[in-house]
């Protein structure tokens, strides 16, 4: 662990970037591999209607990922900055305070909603067999809910020290697992849609083991085994964890009021057709979310150890590496949304209405590396409510909104020119909250270093 926090503070930026980016964005490509196969193998192995089914119960499984982000971001940057501020009294609590945070967060939202699931989906816009259907599918992801919370919470402490290879290899191995495991439970074992669901659990309690055996081994004050509660411990990572965790959930609340929209104005088709975009949007989104992991421990180290400007520039780096990840992708679905749609539903047609939707709906991908980076930059220089502010506007004042006045009026297409319409005014107060959130004395430390005073 201090060779690595050595190696953080000390190397090359490019050089401690590079290493601590591509095993992140590996790990998080392969863990949004999740989300589009299960719309790959559904929709190849059983049909559109089970997509559908899917699709309606996809916004409440990620509530599920909300919590994890709450526990795994939040004990992640806590442990990044307290590694580099030497605080190893606080690190000894950590394990016990976020196991805890695991637990409850699992009885707080999976057991209400496993004994109302069809009653939630229902709210959803759900009717007739896709309501039995959305809640096999949500009923069985919501059994393995814990080891989704604690893979994702321990994986993401690993990450916290910089061990970027390892967690990518754990999560490369959950990932086999369940691919592996998807045509099996859903085709030889028919269990439908959810064998899909069922396979990701097994993968996750690989991914869950598998961190456990990673601590378990190590000689330092991080213990798996703990359950030893710290009220400032517990506060600390619900704080810096809370901005992706309220991100995720609104962009789940988002996803529901979208559906509704689809229920009352448009057809199948169109829900079918926003499940296969949404999906891939996700998918699309993986890379970032990778560098934003690798941005996150190399910040809060530096920042911990009063190395503000040289956490400054592990963030301009990631914006610059996430564009370029991100435009490949962007322009081929631009240049060919033919393919990306029959890729996934091979036998179903779609008209030029539905690929001009696709183009727009994704234009505004290259903005996304700011907007992303930001999230993961602010939590990791002890700005989470800045963080906070970012989520609450992008999803509750501009989205929510939109999606609720926009499709009544303009019909289903309003929800992809508007999508874009918000990214683009979230990306301008990306940059106001930023420009505003130099902690105090980073100024005089960017003048001494323009004045060649100091070298970082």
């Amino acid at each position: 662990m201090q060779d690595r926090k050595q190696f953080i503070l000390s190397a090359d930026i490019k050089t401690v970037m590079w290493q601590s980016s591509w095993p992140a964005v590996v790990a998080i490509v392969l863990y949004g591999l999740n989300n589009f196969l299960d719309a790959l193998l559904v929709g190849h192995l059983i049909g559109p209607e089970s997509l559908a089914a899917v699709g309606l119960a996809y916004p409440l499984s990620q509530i599920v990922m909300g919590f994890a982000r709450l526990t795994g971001t939040g004990g992640s940057a806590a442990l990044s900055i307290w590694l580099g501020a030497k605080q190893d009294d606080k690190l000894h609590d950590l394990f016990g305070s976020l196991n805890i945070l695991c637990l409850l967060s699992t009885l707080l939202f999976s057991l209400p909603a496993y004994i109302f699931a069809e009653q939630l989906l229902q709210v959803l816009g759900a009717k007739g067999s896709l309501t039995l259907i959305s809640a096999q599918y949500f009923r069985a992801s919501l059994i393995g809910s814990f080891f989704w919370i604690h893979g994702f919470s321990v994986n993401m402490l690993i990450r916290g020290e910089g061990k970027m290879k390892t967690a990518a290899w754990m999560i490369g191995i959950g990932l086999l697992i369940d691919i592996l495991l998807k045509p099996v439970f859903i085709s030889v074992f028919n269990w439908g849609v959810a064998g899909a669901a069922w396979a990701t659990n097994a993968g996750m309690v690989i991914y869950s083991i598998l961190g456990i055996s990673y601590f378990a081994k190590k000689n330092n004050p991080l213990k798996w085994y703990s359950l030893r509660f710290n009220a400032s411990v517990f506060r600390e990572i619900i704080t810096l964890g809370f901005p992706e965790m309220l991100f995720s959930v609104m962009s789940a609340i988002q996803s529901i009021v979208i559906i509704n929209a689809l229920g009352k104005y448009g057809s199948t088709t169109d829900l079918v057709f926003y499940t296969v975009v949404n999906r891939f949007y996700l998918f699309l989104l993986t890379p970032l979310f990778g560098l934003m992991r690798g941005l996150q421990p190399v910040a809060g180290i530096n920042f911990g150890a009063g190395n503000h400007l040289r956490a400054r520039k592990s963030f301009y780096i990631s914006i610059l590496a996430g564009l370029l990840l991100v435009v490949p992708f962007w322009l081929f679905s631009l240049l060919w949304p033919e393919n990306l749609l029959l890729l996934i539903l091979p036998g179903l047609q779609f008209s030029s209405f539905y690929f001009q939707n696709l183009s727009i709906y994704l234009s505004v991908l290259p903005l996304l590396p700011l907007i992303v980076m930001a999230l993961a930059y602010l939590p990791a220089i002890n700005q989470a409510q800045k963080a906070s502010q970012l989520a609450i506007f992008r999803q509750l004042v501009f989205y929510l909104p939109a999606m609720i006045i926009l499709p009544p009026i303009f019909g289903v297409s309003s929800i992809f020119w508007g999508s874009a319409c918000i990214e683009i005014l979230v990306a301008g107060l990306t940059v106001i909250l930023l420009k505003n959130g130099l902690e105090p004395g980073e100024n005089k430390f960017i003048n001494i270093q323009k004045r060649g005073l100091l070298k970082v």
